[in-house]
């Protein structure tokens, strides 16, 4: 070999020597909980399956311990696996873990606004204000139960046009609970024809479908490259403006006729809080932020709440001797001609546990989303940089085999105790736990209630075909839990 090629090994051998040292200083910062060892650039990504993200941090917890650290490309994230840990973390220093973790994607398109995504004293404002108002059942004439209730009967009219016909419930479910934050949001509902409906809900489904596509996993999990990649991200990215166009058009027809002492919606008590602050300077109240806030409540509020419907029903289908329990509980407490109510849960124990039951059996956000610790901080015998994402799983606490005998199976005995009254557990956390858990947590609960029990007063659900046959497999992509496609027949009662 000529001089000039071992001059050019020497120096690459010596740059990657260097920039292998960097990484590894890099990996020592702080006395960090142990894990994998993760390659330079890529840190941990290609030991996980992106397909099945849950199955690969269960694995890890089974070699490293309920708190270990990994690598998403050069970001540092903590996974804590299991109920103690959690608690620990959310609740007994929940202060010290209350900032959100980095998702590249959400970075790139909320940019700090909004209530999910934000962080500091912009955090604190808008959810304290966002969890008053939809807590003030008396918005308007009407309180927020009594638009659930009106959205469960427009439902139950829809489902009676498919005349006992074997039909997929997936849009139907999907329009139901984004009427109920159209109407929390905007004052008013829309007919599942209209258009203007339809383009929203075809904004919101096909951006659910993009960030739960491995292309967008991937971007999130390799955030230093995602300069380079092209693909369908750039496609969430239109259609959330999109979205905030809809949105921003909304709030101008709100600020024409505004009468501050008579809110009707969500965006009513928005503009009046800004005209209340606009001579306040550290005021987080302004339109960018309530139209952010806005498509955070359609992202939270309707995919989520309709996949649990969608699973729910299914679970009905292949778990006849549950419907018809269900069945005769609601026959003797509500009948089958009053409306029912959320009062009535506390009469229905064993209706009240199977919803219980359907949200801790799919499991439906199994890593939750990401915090992050707003110092350094000691936490068990490690010490977490300021900064530090922390994943707290959802899965391991959910399907934790001693407070749930049999996890994987679904059983409504699980939330009844010995004389068939409703049973409590502090490790039923679908909305996560701490002052980070879901915002819209007390209207998604009666929504799942009154949705549920309205088309089981009304409807005798039967399957299409065998029903030993009905697969309740999900369908995992990314960190959000899918039921499988199905059909049904509705046979009115």
């Amino acid at each position: 070999m000529d001089p000039w090629g071992l001059s050019t090994t020497a120096l690459l051998a010596c740059v990657l020597f260097l920039i292998l040292s960097l990484w590894m200083q890099g990996l020592k910062k702080g006395k960090l909980p142990p894990g994998p060892t993760p390659l330079p650039f890529f840190g941990n990504i290609l030991q996980l399956d992106v397909k099945n993200i849950i199955t690969s941090f269960s694995q890890l917890a089974e070699k490293y311990g309920p708190i270990y650290t990994i690598y998403f490309g050069p970001q540092r994230v903590v996974v804590l696996h299991g109920y103690d840990i959690l608690k620990e973390a959310l609740i007994d220093q929940g202060d010290a873990f209350i900032d959100r973790g980095s998702i590249a994607i959400f970075e790139d398109v909320m940019k700090g606004k909004g209530v999910v995504f934000s962080r500091g004293e912009r955090w604190k404002q808008l959810r304290r204000f966002s969890l008053m108002t939809l807590r003030n059942f008396g918005m308007g004439k009407r309180s927020i139960e009594e638009r659930v209730q009106e959205e469960a009967q427009c439902l139950v009219e829809e489902l009676r046009k498919t005349k006992g016909q074997p039909t997929d419930p997936t849009f139907i479910l999907s329009c139901a609970p984004c009427n109920v934050i159209c109407s929390v949001l905007f004052r008013d509902r829309f007919q599942y024809d209209d258009e203007k409906f339809l383009y929203l809900m075809t904004m919101l489904n096909t951006n659910f479908q993009l960030l739960n596509s491995t292309w967008i996993q991937l971007y999130n999990f390799l955030p230093r490259f995602r300069v380079y990649l092209p693909g369908i991200h750039k496609r969430y990215m239109r259609n959330v403006q999109k979205m905030r166009s809809f949105i921003l058009e909304r709030v101008k027809e709100h600020q024409k006729m505004l009468d501050p002492s008579n809110p009707q919606d969500y965006i009513d008590c928005y503009l009046s809080k800004m005209q209340q602050e606009k001579d306040n300077p550290q005021s987080e109240f302004d339109l960018e932020n309530l139209v952010v806030a806005a498509a955070d409540l359609f992202g939270a509020g309707t995919e989520t709440t309709s996949s649990t419907l969608r699973y729910g029903l299914l679970l009905f289908l292949k778990h006849p001797e549950v419907q018809a329990k269900t069945h005769e509980e609601i026959d003797r407490v509500i009948g089958r001609n009053r409306v029912p109510s959320i009062m009535d849960r506390q009469n229905m124990p064993y209706t009240d546990a199977v919803v219980h039951e359907v949200q801790r059996f799919i499991n439906l956000t199994p890593a939750s989303l990401p915090h992050a610790v707003t110092q350094d901080i000691q936490f068990q015998k490690y010490v977490l940089p300021k900064g530090t994402t922390i994943f707290p799983l959802l899965y391991p606490v959910l399907h934790d085999s001693k407070e749930f005998p049999n996890p994987d199976q679904f059983d409504p005995q699980h939330f009844l105790d010995e004389n068939e009254n409703f049973k409590k557990s502090d490790y039923f956390m679908p909305f996560s736990i701490g002052k980070r858990s879901c915002l819209g947590e007390g209207l998604a609960r009666m929504e799942l209630f009154l949705f549920l029990t309205t088309i089981l007063q009304n409807f005798t659900l039967k399957p299409v075909g065998d029903p030993n046959e009905i697969s309740i497999k999900s369908k995992r992509s990314g960190f959000i839990t899918l039921p499988p496609h199905y059909q049904l027949c509705l046979l009115p009662r």
